[in-house]
């Protein structure tokens, strides 16, 4: 089967985006209710779990990557036989993986007090708060989770995006009611609990009447199994590496710091992660895609495509921590007050972090599209072990300012130039020099124009709404003509905008 990418893509994003910003803005809604009606600590535990959680869905192993990059060429050549198969093998594993966080996440149980230091609502039993998210996660593996691979491996997360945005409706309105009218942080989390379940259904439903024929049977040869297998085992090193540089950093604010910390903490964090998940909207978007042409295309043609991709974050990248520079402080104290706060050297640290974080991404697409787990297996874990050691070490002596540092330190050091070596060594075939080059003077022309936004910025001060306004315009009108001008005549930028235009013309 011959994927449309261009149009998948162009469809994907833009489901993409318009999930992403309503999971943006109605999360933050109550998020903000939960400070004011309930307090900070809410926010801390929620963060809390939700690391923890992600520390139990190591069982996953990257099942779902590899099954789903285990499709690509099937799809490509229509054996139906086979992707039928794949999803009988996907579903035993899912039903498995279930059942093993269930068992793990009982088993630790008595130990989740231990890594709250302080801060604890009186009105909450942390067991059973605990016990309710663990079962939010099992439920999302045992519901049919399965399906989504079809999706995923069709460039087809628009249908996601669509079913997600009716159920999370649900949701959402269900828990404001439950955080304004009763106060009940158990409620609220057992109303997560219902609509889990039914956007697994509605996804399943969906999927069944999309893709008629392809139904969870027969039976894949062992070999198959085993290079399955054999990538599943890969992926585990990432996915472990992944965990503890996600989850670490919260984990250890709260068992060092206290929740309140890590609830100031997680609004900055949060913001940044807001950002965060639109381009990630993009990568999700284009990965299956890429997969498709690395199976169809030119060694060249892919490379080109690359650097195409490239330009297009590091420029969004860009506008983005602009936007970082000029509008956090002042956003932050709109939102919740002084007293919640950092000081500005946290706002550049979380801006280097976040051009690392999404390059990286980037990187990473391109190697899970390719299969690139096996030589990539120890780079995550590696990096997420010096990240973790840092961590625990630079807590004590810097703060919340260390753990945020340590994450940096191991993306610059060990995580980025290891992944971009493979990607070039294994993928590319093609010296670094020039691409490198090239990221470099996107990383310069980000600084150099950061710098601009930040002096402008400084001298508007009148306050309120309005003077978010005009920075906002600031922190995208100067980016935009800055980089216009430099990158005018770049052959990358000129594809860039041929993709767009191509883009805008099948929507």
């Amino acid at each position: 089967m011959k994927i449309e990418r261009t149009k998948n893509a162009g469809r994907n994003i833009v489901f993409g985006v318009m999930l992403k910003a309503y999971q943006i803005v109605i999360p933050f809604v109550m998020r903000t209710v939960m400070i004011y009606l309930m307090g900070v600590q809410y926010l801390g535990l929620n963060s809390l779990f939700t690391s923890i959680l992600q520390v139990l869905n190591l069982a996953e192993l990257g099942v779902g990557s590899a099954m789903v990059y285990s499709m690509y060429k099937p799809i490509a050549i229509d054996d139906e036989t086979r992707i039928c198969a794949l999803m009988k093998l996907y579903r035993t594993y899912y039903r498995v993986i279930g059942l093993v966080i269930a068992i793990i996440g009982a088993f630790l149980t008595p130990f989740i007090p231990k890594l709250i230091k302080s801060d604890v609502p009186p009105d909450i039993n942390i067991y059973i708060l605990y016990i309710l998210n663990l079962a939010v996660t099992v439920l999302s593996y045992w519901l049919f989770a399965y399906k989504n691979c079809l999706l995923d491996a069709h460039q087809r997360t628009d249908v996601t995006s669509k079913v997600t945005l009716v159920t999370n409706t649900v949701q959402y309105a269900l828990q404001i009611l439950v955080l304004v009218l009763f106060k009940n942080y158990y409620a609220y989390v057992i109303v997560a609990l219902f609509t889990q379940a039914m956007t697994n259904i509605v996804i399943a439903m969906v999927v069944t009447k999309m893709f008629p024929d392809y139904r969870p049977n027969g039976k894949l040869e062992s070999s198959e199994i085993k290079t399955i297998n054999r990538r599943i085992r890969d992926l585990f090193t990432a996915k472990l590496g992944g965990t503890i540089t996600n989850s670490a950093d919260t984990i250890v604010i709260s068992a060092f710091l206290g929740l309140t910390t890590l609830a100031v903490y997680q609004n900055y964090y949060f913001i940044m992660n807001a950002v965060c998940g639109f381009i990630t909207v993009l990568f999700s978007s284009i990965t299956a895609g890429i997969g498709n042409s690395l199976v169809t295309e030119t060694i060249e043609k892919n490379y080109k495509d690359f650097k195409v991709f490239s330009f297009i974050i590091c420029y969004i990248l860009c506008i983005c921590c602009c936007c970082f520079i000029g509008l956090y402080q002042p956003f932050i104290r709109l939102w919740v007050g002084n007293k919640y706060i950092l000081d500005y050297r946290f706002v550049i640290l979380f801006c280097v972090l976040f051009y690392c974080l999404e390059l990286a991404m980037l990187w990473a697409s391109i190697k899970d599209a390719a299969g690139l787990w096996h030589s990539d297996r120890f780079r995550p874990l590696v990096g997420a072990s010096v990240n973790l050691i840092l961590n625990i070490v630079l807590v004590q002596y810097c703060g919340l300012y260390g753990i945020i540092l340590s994450t940096v330190l191991s993306y610059i050091f060990i995580s980025m130039p290891w992944l971009i070596h493979n990607l070039f060594s294994l993928v590319y075939k093609k010296p670094l020099y020039s691409y490198i080059l090239d990221i470099s003077k996107y990383v310069l022309i980000t600084l150099i124009t950061s710098l601009i936004v930040y002096f402008v910025c400084l001298n508007i001060n009148i306050g309120g709404i309005l003077e978010l306004i005009l920075k906002l315009v600031v922190c995208l009108l100067v980016p935009f003509f800055v980089q216009n001008l430099v990158f005018r005549k770049k052959d990358e930028y000129i594809q860039a905008k041929g993709i767009l235009f191509r883009m805008l013309k099948k929507r």
